[in-house]
């Protein structure tokens, strides 16, 4: 009778929207663009798209499948697909718990910046040490942690269809308008520096999506698929336990090939408009070294002073850009949440309202520690891959670069040579589509990708430092 009374997404709409909403997050806007523009461009984007059709295709069938096989959360669907495999469970439902805190954190970073460009404070945000100002206060990160928190627990309350499914229906087709409105904006500027030399957005455009092979190694090209496959791997949210949760909320007559196409072709497009949004405009204003940066100083350092550059457009098309990321940040962080909150229910059979509190509560305390990270409890700590790192460096790493490969693997390990992958694919084809890559999905599962992940956790514990 518990399955049976188990929320389901409306139809495939549904989840797709949500899905994607999960998947166009933070790493797609200030990871994707960096990364093709130091790994050649377009050589980047080509590796990029033959990994999304391949590998990210593989990993996000399986996830789905084994959620809507086993109508279980990450927690539990494992040892529901094979007894004895509840450990992978155990890890896939960390690695949210783990990431829910300092995303919100960093939600809290996007809605500062998007009430300085409402309040017309935007030529503020431009200037030097305004962001490392903000982040070391004691009081502000706290309260638009606080605020955005609220936001993601708001619509994880309300529950899979009056929640996840309804605010995705809403904000990705706002955020798809705002990305593709920024974009056509962005390839359209022009800016003479002090020098007298005059950028284009266009010039910048051609420099994102020409592939750079000049003197390219065979190691530089690993090199480029590490990065491409790293990014596809956050990108589409793998191994986090999201796509089991959704998966497990998709009714059995859903085209699942569908669906996971659309996912993929979501994501891919808005990676590459983030990319078409912030390159052009960054080499027009900052030249080709503008474009070294990544991550936070991408975001919160280097595109207000593009902004302030552009007069009295820039409050505005600042505005817009933090209003979309604000939405990004917030569909994935809802994904991240309810990964854990369903987890929750499976396993301690406890009601959605009791999940979702105590998972707010951890957040919220985990969140306050990451904010206290840059004043308080700041320390330096350099990590494997040799960067030096606080709080939230140190929780990305764990979940992102440890614990989300270990997951992956296993699931490789467990569908490709435990269960078997006519599994997956029969759970694929309940509903009558035919799994069109069949072939090329056991490959994948059984030795592309384990090897290919194998090959990324080692660079990431820095044990494999050739690539």
């Amino acid at each position: 009778m518990k399955e049976k009374s188990r929320n389901s997404f409306s139809g495939s709409i549904g989840f797709v929207l949500a899905a994607a909403g999960s998947a166009v997050g933070l790493g797609n806007i200030w990871r994707f663009p960096y990364l093709a523009a130091k790994d050649g461009g377009g050589l980047f984007l080509v590796v990029y798209l033959i990994l999304a059709v391949t590998f990210g295709f593989t990993l996000l069938t399986t996830e789905v499948a084994i959620g809507r096989k086993t109508r279980q959360s990450p927690l539990t669907a494992y040892s529901r697909l094979k007894k004895g495999w509840g450990f992978l469970g155990v890890l896939a439902c960390l690695v949210p718990v783990i990431i829910l805190p300092y995303y919100c954190v960093i939600g809290g970073w996007v809605l500062k910046y998007l009430v300085a460009y409402i309040t017309g404070d935007g030529a503020k945000a431009a200037e030097d040490g305004y962001f490392t100002e903000y982040i070391t206060g004691d009081v502000q990160p706290i309260i638009y942690l606080l605020i955005f928190l609220f936001l993601v627990a708001f619509i994880v309350f309300r529950g899979v269809n009056k929640g996840i499914e309804s605010s995705s229906k809403v904000i990705m087709p706002i955020l798809l308008l705002l990305v593709i409105g920024i974009a056509v904006f962005s390839l359209t500027i022009r800016h003479t520096d002090a020098d007298g030399v005059t950028r284009t957005g266009l010039e910048g455009f051609k420099i994102y999506v020409i592939p750079d092979l000049k003197g390219l190694t065979v190691q530089q090209f690993f090199t480029v698929l590490m990065d491409a496959m790293g990014q596809l791997f956050f990108s589409i949210s793998v191994a986090m336990g999201i796509m089991i949760a959704y998966g497990s909320y998709v009714k059995d007559e859903d085209h699942l090939v569908s669906s996971i196409n659309q996912i993929e072709f979501f994501d891919t497009m808005v990676a590459f408009l983030a990319g078409v949004m912030i390159i052009p405009a960054v080499f027009t204003f900052m030249g080709k070294e503008g474009m070294a940066a990544s991550g936070p100083s991408l975001m919160f350092v280097s595109l207000p002073k593009v902004f302030s550059a552009m007069g009295k457009i820039g409050n505005v098309v600042g505005c817009l850009f933090f209003a979309m990321v604000l939405f990004a940040a917030l569909t994935s962080a809802v994904s991240v949440m309810e990964a854990v909150v369903s987890s929750f229910m499976d396993q301690f059979h406890i009601s959605r309202i009791k999940a979702a509190a105590i998972e707010t509560i951890i957040a919220l305390t985990a969140g306050v520690i990451v904010c206290l990270g840059y004043n308080k409890l700041y320390f330096e700590l350099k990590l494997p891959t040799g960067s030096v790192a606080q709080i939230l460096d140190i929780m990305d790493y764990i979940s992102n670069s440890i614990f989300m490969p270990l997951v992956a693997i296993g699931t490789c390990i467990l569908v490709g040579w435990v269960v078997k992958p006519d599994t997956i694919i029969e759970e694929v084809e309940k509903s009558g589509c035919k799994f069109g890559r069949r072939r090329l999905y056991i490959a994948m599962i059984k030795v592309i990708a384990p090897t290919l992940l194998f090959i990324l956790l080692l660079k990431s514990m820095g044990i494999l430092t050739i690539i």
